[in-house]
């Protein structure tokens, strides 16, 4: 069976029309599936986008985001049940919620490696323009409105204890702008912890506190893995926002900000995280097509990802690529 299975995820609800809508196309475009062995598991459209900030959530479609994360947790469950692992393309980082609300209705505990230039961890009145994208992490630790931060009486989907946030670099902005604090439960791991331990070192120590504890007697197979997940039978999802890119290799996003991890780094984490038996998906936010017209960060980003997901089949990294790793 073919493991991997990539669901296009299209949705700006939780930020505003600027194109990031068209990350699912680029990257498959751009090759994303080649040499993985996977297959596509369709494509999630969003409603209708509202323009208009919500006046009892001060947030941007909740409704639309509430419909959308249900119909996308309908989707990654399939994949889920067919024994696959979803790769979903975003869209914006509000797609989070409907990834982590389709393991809250297996009845898990889902774990999360966030991997984000910012901690997302806003509340609607520090939030300058009603973006759930910049609250993602917050609504998914239950925290926000209830309308998202309680998706079908689930909420938190994730718990603070369950959660790794790794290679941000938005700290003072955060302070600067208001933003609620980040809880004292939730594991962090800035730019500059993840510089002065060495990517894989970092990686490591994320993946080993996902899954400490949590082993079971699965075991790998057929070079795919199996993932032995928690012992409610949970694993961990990744969540990849492409601004913890270096904003000089990857200026295609809304929100820039100085600094960044390089590609290598990235791919070693992708690798780290991936290639575990915990892992049991990942998404791909933010990249935005419109800002790389020649297509070639598009091309970059595809490799990276190809290489990180790799580490869940039998093919060893690099094989069939012939694109300097630089």
């Amino acid at each position: 069976m073919r493991e991997l299975a990539i669901i296009e995820a299209p949705s700006v609800l939780g930020l505003r029309p600027s194109w990031v809508q068209e990350l699912p196309t680029a990257l498959l475009d751009a090759g994303l599936p080649a040499g993985l062995d996977a297959i596509r598991a369709g494509r999630v459209e969003p409603p209708v986008y509202d323009p208009t900030r919500d006046a009892d959530t001060q947030v941007l479609n909740p409704h639309g985001i509430v419909d959308y994360s249900a119909r996308l947790a309908d989707a990654v469950g399939d994949v889920l049940d067919a024994g696959r692992f979803p790769v979903v393309l975003g869209g914006d980082c509000s797609i989070l919620l409907g990834n982590l609300l389709a393991l809250r209705r297996r009845g898990q505990h889902p774990r999360l490696l966030f991997l984000d230039g910012h901690t997302d961890f806003y509340q609607p009145s520090a939030e300058p323009y009603g973006e759930a994208a910049s609250m993602d992490l917050a609504l998914a630790t239950g925290r926000g409105p209830r309308l998202l931060a309680d998706l079908e009486g689930r909420g938190p989907l994730v718990r603070d204890e369950d959660v790794v946030a790794l290679g941000f670099r938005d700290t003072d902005e955060s302070e600067q702008a208001g933003m609620q604090p980040l809880p004292p439960g939730l594991h962090t791991l800035d730019l500059d912890g993840v510089r002065a331990s060495g990517a894989a070192t970092a990686a490591r120590r994320a993946v080993d506190r996902l899954t400490a504890g949590t082993r079971t007697a699965g075991t790998r197979t057929g070079g795919t893995g199996t993932a032995t997940g928690t012992g409610n039978g949970a694993g961990f999802w990744v969540h990849l926002d492409v601004d913890v890119l270096d904003d000089a290799i990857m200026p295609a996003v809304d929100y820039r900000l100085p600094g960044g991890l390089s590609w290598e780094e990235l791919e070693t984490v992708l690798r780290t995280a991936l290639g575990d038996p915990g892992a049991v998906g990942l998404d791909v936010t933010i990249f935005n097509p419109r800002l790389d017209p020649a297509g070639t960060i598009a091309g970059r980003l595809a490799e990276c990802l190809r290489r990180g997901l790799s580490a869940r089949t039998e093919r060893r990294p690099g094989e069939g690529d012939d694109l300097d790793p630089a």
